[in-house]
Protein backbone atom coordinates (compact mmCIF):
# COMPACT_ATOMS: atom_id res chain seq x y z
CA UNK A 1 0.00 0.00 0.00
CA UNK A 2 1.21 3.09 -0.68
CA UNK A 3 0.41 6.54 0.45
CA UNK A 4 1.07 8.57 -3.23
CA UNK A 5 -2.45 6.02 -4.60
CA UNK A 6 -4.34 6.78 -0.86
CA UNK A 7 -3.46 10.33 -1.45
CA UNK A 8 -4.66 10.54 -5.04
CA UNK A 9 -7.89 8.78 -4.52
CA UNK A 10 -9.13 11.22 -1.91
CA UNK A 11 -7.59 14.03 -4.58
CA UNK A 12 -10.39 12.74 -7.36
CA UNK A 13 -13.01 13.07 -4.31
CA UNK A 14 -12.95 9.15 -3.79
CA UNK A 15 -13.68 7.23 -0.38
CA UNK A 16 -10.84 5.71 1.35
CA UNK A 17 -11.11 2.35 2.56
CA UNK A 18 -11.09 1.18 6.18
CA UNK A 19 -7.52 -0.37 5.58
CA UNK A 20 -6.08 2.88 3.75
CA UNK A 21 -7.08 4.63 6.72
CA UNK A 22 -5.60 2.44 9.47
CA UNK A 23 -2.57 2.16 7.71
CA UNK A 24 -1.54 6.15 7.08
CA UNK A 25 -2.62 6.22 10.79
CA UNK A 26 -0.49 3.90 11.81
CA UNK A 27 2.22 4.66 9.57
CA UNK A 28 2.27 8.37 10.70
CA UNK A 29 2.11 7.74 14.43
CA UNK A 30 4.90 5.39 14.53
CA UNK A 31 7.13 8.05 12.02
CA UNK A 32 6.64 5.63 9.07
CA UNK A 33 4.99 8.29 6.35
CA UNK A 34 6.65 11.59 6.08
CA UNK A 35 4.70 15.24 7.33
CA UNK A 36 4.69 15.89 3.78
CA UNK A 37 2.33 12.84 2.10
CA UNK A 38 0.46 13.42 5.37
CA UNK A 39 -0.52 17.08 4.82
CA UNK A 40 -1.04 16.62 1.46
CA UNK A 41 -3.85 14.26 2.16
CA UNK A 42 -4.91 16.20 4.93
CA UNK A 43 -5.41 19.20 2.11
CA UNK A 44 -7.97 16.97 0.12
CA UNK A 45 -9.63 15.41 2.80
CA UNK A 46 -10.60 19.34 3.83
CA UNK A 47 -11.50 20.24 0.06
CA UNK A 48 -13.18 16.56 -0.32
CA UNK A 49 -14.29 15.44 2.14
CA UNK A 50 -14.94 12.13 4.16
CA UNK A 51 -18.18 9.83 4.43
CA UNK A 52 -19.35 8.88 7.66
CA UNK A 53 -17.99 5.74 7.33
CA UNK A 54 -14.73 6.97 7.01
CA UNK A 55 -15.14 9.17 9.90
CA UNK A 56 -15.91 6.49 12.31
CA UNK A 57 -12.72 4.37 10.86
CA UNK A 58 -10.70 7.97 11.10
CA UNK A 59 -12.12 8.32 14.86
CA UNK A 60 -11.48 4.18 15.64
CA UNK A 61 -8.04 4.55 14.71
CA UNK A 62 -6.88 7.27 16.40
CA UNK A 63 -8.93 6.27 19.59
CA UNK A 64 -6.80 2.95 19.40
CA UNK A 65 -3.06 4.02 18.72
CA UNK A 66 -1.97 4.40 21.65
CA UNK A 67 -3.65 3.08 25.08
CA UNK A 68 -7.51 2.97 26.08
CA UNK A 69 -8.01 4.28 29.59
CA UNK A 70 -10.24 1.03 31.56
CA UNK A 71 -12.84 2.92 33.44
CA UNK A 72 -14.96 -0.11 33.82
CA UNK A 73 -14.62 -0.23 37.45
CA UNK A 74 -16.77 2.54 37.94
CA UNK A 75 -19.87 1.22 35.76
CA UNK A 76 -21.84 3.77 34.20
CA UNK A 77 -20.92 6.61 36.43
CA UNK A 78 -18.34 7.75 34.82
CA UNK A 79 -18.83 10.81 32.39
CA UNK A 80 -17.37 13.95 30.32
CA UNK A 81 -17.44 16.80 28.79
CA UNK A 82 -15.90 18.49 25.65
CA UNK A 83 -16.23 22.16 24.63
CA UNK A 84 -14.69 23.08 20.80
CA UNK A 85 -13.18 26.22 22.17
CA UNK A 86 -14.27 29.73 22.99
CA UNK A 87 -13.02 32.89 24.78
CA UNK A 88 -13.83 32.84 28.48
CA UNK A 89 -14.66 29.42 28.47
CA UNK A 90 -14.14 27.91 32.11
CA UNK A 91 -17.15 25.56 32.09
CA UNK A 92 -15.28 22.77 33.18
CA UNK A 93 -13.88 24.14 36.26
CA UNK A 94 -17.76 24.49 37.02
CA UNK A 95 -19.30 21.53 35.84
CA UNK A 96 -16.56 18.61 37.03
CA UNK A 97 -16.90 19.59 40.60
CA UNK A 98 -21.11 19.58 40.63
CA UNK A 99 -21.18 16.47 38.74
CA UNK A 100 -18.73 14.66 41.29
CA UNK A 101 -20.48 16.24 44.22
CA UNK A 102 -23.84 14.79 43.09
CA UNK A 103 -22.04 11.21 42.89
CA UNK A 104 -20.67 11.26 39.28
CA UNK A 105 -16.99 10.33 38.12
CA UNK A 106 -15.45 12.93 35.73
CA UNK A 107 -12.35 11.14 34.71
CA UNK A 108 -11.56 14.16 32.16
CA UNK A 109 -8.55 14.97 30.07
CA UNK A 110 -8.37 18.32 28.78
CA UNK A 111 -6.50 20.38 26.27
CA UNK A 112 -4.08 23.92 26.60
CA UNK A 113 -5.08 26.74 24.76
CA UNK A 114 -3.93 27.82 21.71
CA UNK A 115 -4.39 30.91 19.36
CA UNK A 116 -7.97 32.83 20.83
CA UNK A 117 -9.22 30.22 22.15
CA UNK A 118 -8.42 29.48 26.49
CA UNK A 119 -7.50 25.76 27.91
CA UNK A 120 -8.18 24.01 30.59
CA UNK A 121 -5.41 22.95 31.55
CA UNK A 122 -3.71 26.22 31.40
CA UNK A 123 -6.15 27.65 34.01
CA UNK A 124 -5.29 24.51 36.19
CA UNK A 125 -1.94 25.18 36.13
CA UNK A 126 -2.44 28.70 37.83
CA UNK A 127 -2.48 26.50 40.89
CA UNK A 128 1.01 26.49 41.75
CA UNK A 129 1.44 22.80 42.72
CA UNK A 130 -1.58 21.15 40.43
CA UNK A 131 -0.87 18.06 38.42
CA UNK A 132 -1.91 18.12 35.05
CA UNK A 133 0.02 14.72 34.54
CA UNK A 134 -0.80 11.31 36.67
CA UNK A 135 -0.04 7.88 35.85
CA UNK A 136 -3.30 6.01 35.30
CA UNK A 137 -3.13 4.56 38.73
CA UNK A 138 -3.15 7.81 39.87
CA UNK A 139 -6.05 8.91 37.92
CA UNK A 140 -8.29 6.14 38.28
CA UNK A 141 -7.55 6.44 42.57
CA UNK A 142 -8.32 9.85 42.35
CA UNK A 143 -11.81 9.66 40.25
CA UNK A 144 -12.26 6.58 43.21
CA UNK A 145 -11.91 8.34 45.70
CA UNK A 146 -13.24 11.90 45.22
CA UNK A 147 -14.99 11.62 42.17
CA UNK A 148 -13.12 14.02 39.80
CA UNK A 149 -9.66 14.11 38.28
CA UNK A 150 -8.69 16.34 35.10
CA UNK A 151 -5.54 15.49 33.25
CA UNK A 152 -3.91 17.11 29.83
CA UNK A 153 -3.50 14.69 27.23
CA UNK A 154 -1.20 11.86 27.95
CA UNK A 155 1.56 11.12 25.24
CA UNK A 156 0.08 7.47 25.38
CA UNK A 157 -3.37 7.81 25.02
CA UNK A 158 -4.08 8.68 21.11
CA UNK A 159 -1.02 9.63 20.11
CA UNK A 160 -2.28 9.35 16.75
CA UNK A 161 -4.22 12.84 17.74
CA UNK A 162 -1.50 14.81 18.47
CA UNK A 163 1.02 14.23 15.92
CA UNK A 164 -2.00 15.07 12.80
CA UNK A 165 -3.58 17.98 14.88
CA UNK A 166 -0.03 20.11 15.24
CA UNK A 167 0.79 19.12 11.29
CA UNK A 168 -3.44 20.35 10.90
CA UNK A 169 -2.80 23.32 13.04
CA UNK A 170 0.38 23.87 10.41
CA UNK A 171 -0.98 23.49 7.25
CA UNK A 172 -4.34 25.11 7.73
CA UNK A 173 -6.70 21.92 7.72
CA UNK A 174 -7.98 22.42 11.11
CA UNK A 175 -11.00 24.04 9.19
CA UNK A 176 -12.55 20.11 8.19
CA UNK A 177 -15.65 18.83 9.94
CA UNK A 178 -14.41 14.92 9.50
CA UNK A 179 -10.90 15.88 11.03
CA UNK A 180 -12.17 17.81 13.68
CA UNK A 181 -14.72 14.74 14.91
CA UNK A 182 -12.07 12.16 14.00
CA UNK A 183 -9.76 14.06 16.33
CA UNK A 184 -12.54 15.08 19.38
CA UNK A 185 -14.10 11.93 19.39
CA UNK A 186 -11.05 9.79 19.53
CA UNK A 187 -9.06 11.42 22.36
CA UNK A 188 -12.90 10.90 24.34
CA UNK A 189 -13.44 7.22 23.18
CA UNK A 190 -9.51 6.80 24.39
CA UNK A 191 -10.51 8.36 27.84
CA UNK A 192 -12.86 5.64 28.67
CA UNK A 193 -16.15 7.33 30.00
CA UNK A 194 -19.46 6.35 29.35
CA UNK A 195 -21.10 9.09 28.88
CA UNK A 196 -19.86 12.33 26.87
CA UNK A 197 -21.21 15.74 26.57
CA UNK A 198 -20.20 17.86 23.93
CA UNK A 199 -20.55 21.76 23.93
CA UNK A 200 -20.45 23.16 20.50
CA UNK A 201 -19.91 26.45 20.06
CA UNK A 202 -20.54 29.07 17.59
CA UNK A 203 -19.95 32.54 16.54
CA UNK A 204 -16.92 35.16 16.12
CA UNK A 205 -15.19 33.19 18.96
CA UNK A 206 -15.40 29.40 17.53
CA UNK A 207 -14.22 27.42 14.79
CA UNK A 208 -18.19 27.13 13.97
CA UNK A 209 -19.35 30.49 12.82
CA UNK A 210 -23.03 29.34 12.41
CA UNK A 211 -25.30 27.63 14.23
CA UNK A 212 -26.19 25.60 11.15
CA UNK A 213 -22.48 24.72 10.61
CA UNK A 214 -22.15 23.91 14.50
CA UNK A 215 -24.98 21.60 14.27
CA UNK A 216 -23.63 19.52 11.42
CA UNK A 217 -20.69 19.11 13.39
CA UNK A 218 -22.70 18.02 16.75
CA UNK A 219 -24.68 15.19 14.88
CA UNK A 220 -21.50 13.96 13.17
CA UNK A 221 -20.14 13.49 16.98
CA UNK A 222 -23.08 12.30 18.68
CA UNK A 223 -23.68 9.68 15.88
CA UNK A 224 -20.19 8.76 16.21
CA UNK A 225 -20.14 8.17 19.94
CA UNK A 226 -23.59 6.52 19.99
CA UNK A 227 -21.76 4.19 17.20
CA UNK A 228 -19.52 3.55 19.14
CA UNK A 229 -21.69 2.40 22.22
CA UNK A 230 -21.18 5.57 24.22
CA UNK A 231 -24.27 8.19 25.64
CA UNK A 232 -23.42 11.14 23.99
CA UNK A 233 -24.92 14.21 23.59
CA UNK A 234 -24.21 17.64 22.29
CA UNK A 235 -25.36 21.08 23.20
CA UNK A 236 -24.63 24.24 20.76
CA UNK A 237 -24.27 27.02 22.56
CA UNK A 238 -23.45 30.95 21.56
CA UNK A 239 -19.73 31.86 21.52
CA UNK A 240 -20.73 35.27 19.32
CA UNK A 241 -19.20 37.30 22.79
CA UNK A 242 -16.91 35.87 25.82
CA UNK A 243 -18.47 33.63 27.89
CA UNK A 244 -19.02 35.50 31.82
CA UNK A 245 -16.47 38.37 32.13
CA UNK A 246 -13.45 37.30 32.80
CA UNK A 247 -10.64 36.29 29.83
CA UNK A 248 -7.38 34.90 31.49
CA UNK A 249 -6.32 32.10 33.73
CA UNK A 250 -6.39 33.46 37.18
CA UNK A 251 -9.50 35.94 36.08
CA UNK A 252 -11.19 32.85 35.11
CA UNK A 253 -10.78 30.59 37.97
CA UNK A 254 -11.89 33.60 40.14
CA UNK A 255 -14.93 33.57 38.43
CA UNK A 256 -15.29 29.98 37.91
CA UNK A 257 -15.29 30.03 41.91
CA UNK A 258 -18.26 32.60 42.29
CA UNK A 259 -20.15 30.43 39.92
CA UNK A 260 -19.58 27.51 42.33
CA UNK A 261 -20.66 29.67 45.12
CA UNK A 262 -24.28 29.99 43.67
CA UNK A 263 -23.13 33.65 42.52
CA UNK A 264 -21.26 35.07 38.82
CA UNK A 265 -22.51 36.05 35.77
CA UNK A 266 -25.97 34.83 34.64
CA UNK A 267 -24.51 33.57 31.21
CA UNK A 268 -22.15 31.77 32.32
CA UNK A 269 -24.15 29.86 35.10
CA UNK A 270 -26.98 29.42 32.50
CA UNK A 271 -24.40 27.76 30.32
CA UNK A 272 -23.15 25.83 33.36
CA UNK A 273 -26.20 24.58 34.64
CA UNK A 274 -27.27 23.44 30.94
CA UNK A 275 -24.27 21.28 30.40
CA UNK A 276 -23.87 19.86 34.27
CA UNK A 277 -27.70 18.97 33.94
CA UNK A 278 -27.25 17.19 30.23
CA UNK A 279 -23.79 15.58 32.29
CA UNK A 280 -26.32 14.29 35.46
CA UNK A 281 -29.00 12.91 32.92
CA UNK A 282 -26.65 10.86 31.01
CA UNK A 283 -24.53 9.48 34.00
CA UNK A 284 -26.93 9.31 36.87
CA UNK A 285 -30.03 8.14 34.91
CA UNK A 286 -31.76 11.17 35.96
CA UNK A 287 -34.67 12.85 34.39
CA UNK A 288 -33.93 16.23 32.60
CA UNK A 289 -36.14 17.96 35.37
CA UNK A 290 -34.34 16.26 38.15
CA UNK A 291 -30.79 16.62 37.12
CA UNK A 292 -31.02 20.41 36.57
CA UNK A 293 -32.90 20.44 40.24
CA UNK A 294 -30.01 18.29 41.70
CA UNK A 295 -27.56 20.74 39.73
CA UNK A 296 -28.73 23.81 40.83
CA UNK A 297 -28.97 22.52 44.40
CA UNK A 298 -25.06 21.87 44.24
CA UNK A 299 -24.37 25.16 43.53
CA UNK A 300 -26.49 26.94 45.74
CA UNK A 301 -26.16 24.67 48.68
CA UNK A 302 -22.41 25.39 48.55
CA UNK A 303 -21.94 21.13 47.59
CA UNK A 304 -19.90 21.81 44.42
CA UNK A 305 -17.53 24.89 45.82
CA UNK A 306 -16.49 22.44 48.36
CA UNK A 307 -15.54 19.63 46.10
CA UNK A 308 -13.64 22.14 43.90
CA UNK A 309 -11.59 22.54 46.91
CA UNK A 310 -11.23 19.14 47.70
CA UNK A 311 -10.77 18.27 44.10
CA UNK A 312 -7.75 21.06 43.59
CA UNK A 313 -6.33 19.72 46.94
CA UNK A 314 -6.30 16.08 45.95
CA UNK A 315 -4.30 16.61 42.29
CA UNK A 316 -2.17 19.53 43.81
CA UNK A 317 -1.17 16.39 46.10
CA UNK A 318 -1.81 18.52 49.37
CA UNK A 319 0.17 21.75 48.27
CA UNK A 320 -0.85 24.20 50.83
CA UNK A 321 -0.51 27.04 48.30
CA UNK A 322 -3.09 25.51 45.80
CA UNK A 323 -5.73 24.96 48.82
CA UNK A 324 -4.99 28.41 49.71
CA UNK A 325 -6.17 29.45 46.72
CA UNK A 326 -8.43 27.30 45.91
CA UNK A 327 -10.23 27.93 49.19
CA UNK A 328 -9.62 31.88 48.88
CA UNK A 329 -8.96 32.86 45.09
CA UNK A 330 -9.42 36.70 45.69
CA UNK A 331 -5.66 35.76 47.14
CA UNK A 332 -4.31 34.85 43.66
CA UNK A 333 -1.18 37.14 42.91
CA UNK A 334 -2.34 40.43 40.92
CA UNK A 335 -0.85 41.86 37.62
CA UNK A 336 1.56 44.32 37.82
CA UNK A 337 0.13 46.67 35.19
CA UNK A 338 -3.90 47.72 34.15
CA UNK A 339 -5.13 49.36 32.02
CA UNK A 340 -9.09 50.64 31.08
CA UNK A 341 -10.60 50.42 27.52
CA UNK A 342 -12.91 53.17 27.02
CA UNK A 343 -15.95 53.52 24.56
CA UNK A 344 -15.54 55.22 21.66
CA UNK A 345 -18.96 56.24 21.72
CA UNK A 346 -22.45 56.35 23.06
CA UNK A 347 -24.95 54.26 22.23
CA UNK A 348 -26.08 50.12 22.78
CA UNK A 349 -23.36 47.66 21.91
CA UNK A 350 -24.54 45.32 19.78
CA UNK A 351 -21.73 43.08 19.66
CA UNK A 352 -18.47 42.49 20.79
CA UNK A 353 -15.62 40.19 18.92
CA UNK A 354 -15.40 37.27 20.87
CA UNK A 355 -12.29 36.11 18.81
CA UNK A 356 -10.65 39.38 18.83
CA UNK A 357 -11.13 39.91 22.50
CA UNK A 358 -9.60 36.58 22.60
CA UNK A 359 -6.37 37.50 20.62
CA UNK A 360 -5.91 40.85 22.78
CA UNK A 361 -5.76 38.16 25.57
CA UNK A 362 -3.19 36.27 23.85
CA UNK A 363 -1.24 39.95 23.53
CA UNK A 364 -1.18 40.29 27.21
CA UNK A 365 0.33 37.30 27.85
CA UNK A 366 -3.03 35.05 29.08
CA UNK A 367 -2.00 32.71 26.45
CA UNK A 368 -0.11 31.25 23.47
CA UNK A 369 0.39 32.42 20.21
CA UNK A 370 2.64 29.20 19.48
CA UNK A 371 2.88 25.55 21.63
CA UNK A 372 6.54 26.80 22.80
CA UNK A 373 5.13 30.44 24.04
CA UNK A 374 4.88 30.66 28.05
CA UNK A 375 1.66 31.94 29.91
CA UNK A 376 1.57 34.90 32.64
CA UNK A 377 -1.55 33.33 34.92
CA UNK A 378 -2.21 36.78 35.82
CA UNK A 379 -2.36 38.29 32.62
CA UNK A 380 -6.23 38.84 30.76
CA UNK A 381 -9.14 41.01 30.28
CA UNK A 382 -12.27 42.28 32.70
CA UNK A 383 -15.20 43.11 30.95
CA UNK A 384 -17.60 45.52 32.36
CA UNK A 385 -20.12 45.93 29.26
CA UNK A 386 -21.58 43.46 27.16
CA UNK A 387 -24.27 43.17 23.91
CA UNK A 388 -27.46 44.79 25.01
CA UNK A 389 -25.87 47.33 27.65
CA UNK A 390 -26.24 50.97 27.32
CA UNK A 391 -22.52 53.03 27.32
CA UNK A 392 -21.77 56.78 27.15
CA UNK A 393 -18.99 57.81 25.44
CA UNK A 394 -15.66 57.14 27.35
CA UNK A 395 -17.50 54.67 30.00
CA UNK A 396 -15.56 51.84 31.06
CA UNK A 397 -15.93 48.53 28.44
CA UNK A 398 -13.15 46.54 29.87
CA UNK A 399 -9.79 46.92 32.50
CA UNK A 400 -6.42 45.33 30.86
CA UNK A 401 -4.62 43.06 33.36
CA UNK A 402 -0.38 42.37 32.50
CA UNK A 403 3.01 41.96 33.51
CA UNK A 404 4.21 42.76 30.07
CA UNK A 405 3.27 46.71 29.91
CA UNK A 406 4.62 46.75 26.19
CA UNK A 407 1.82 44.97 25.32
CA UNK A 408 -0.77 47.25 26.90
CA UNK A 409 -1.54 50.06 23.66
CA UNK A 410 -1.71 47.16 21.10
CA UNK A 411 -4.29 45.01 23.52
CA UNK A 412 -6.40 48.34 24.02
CA UNK A 413 -6.49 49.08 20.44
CA UNK A 414 -7.78 45.92 19.63
CA UNK A 415 -10.42 45.82 22.21
CA UNK A 416 -11.97 48.94 22.01
CA UNK A 417 -12.57 48.16 18.24
CA UNK A 418 -14.07 44.48 19.08
CA UNK A 419 -17.33 46.54 19.93
CA UNK A 420 -19.96 47.74 17.83
CA UNK A 421 -22.68 49.87 18.45
CA UNK A 422 -26.34 50.92 17.89
CA UNK A 423 -28.70 53.76 18.77
CA UNK A 424 -31.60 51.07 19.85
CA UNK A 425 -31.38 48.33 21.85
CA UNK A 426 -30.34 45.12 19.90
CA UNK A 427 -32.55 41.68 20.30
CA UNK A 428 -31.22 39.74 22.58
CA UNK A 429 -29.20 36.03 21.57
CA UNK A 430 -29.89 32.62 23.22
CA UNK A 431 -27.25 31.51 25.11
CA UNK A 432 -27.99 27.94 24.15
CA UNK A 433 -29.29 27.36 20.73
CA UNK A 434 -29.76 23.61 20.60
CA UNK A 435 -29.55 20.15 21.97
CA UNK A 436 -28.71 16.82 19.83
CA UNK A 437 -29.15 13.53 21.09
CA UNK A 438 -29.15 9.96 20.15
CA UNK A 439 -32.86 10.44 19.35
CA UNK A 440 -32.62 13.24 16.96
CA UNK A 441 -30.16 11.77 14.75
Amino acid sequence: MRMYDIITQKKRGEALTDEQIRFFTEGYTKGEIPDYQVAALLMAIVLKGMDDRETFVLTDAIAHSGEMLDLSEFGSLTVDKHSTGGVGDKTSLIVAPILASLGAKVAKMSGRGLGHTGGTVDKLESFPGYKTSLTPEEFRAQVGKIGVAVIGQSGNLAPADKKLYALRDVTATVDSIPLITSSIMGKKLAAGSHSIVLDVKCGSGAFMSTPDAAEELARGMVRIGCGAGRNVAALITNMDRPLGYAIGNILEVQEAAEVLAGRGPDDLREVCIALASAMAHLSLGLSREDAEAAVKDALNSGKARAKFVEWIGAQSFGDPLSISYAEHPENFPKAKFSRPVLARESGYILSLDAGAVGLAGVTLGAGRATKEDGIDFSAGILLAKKPGDRVEKGDLLATLLTDREATLAEAEAAVAAAYRYVKERPAEQPLVYKVITKADL
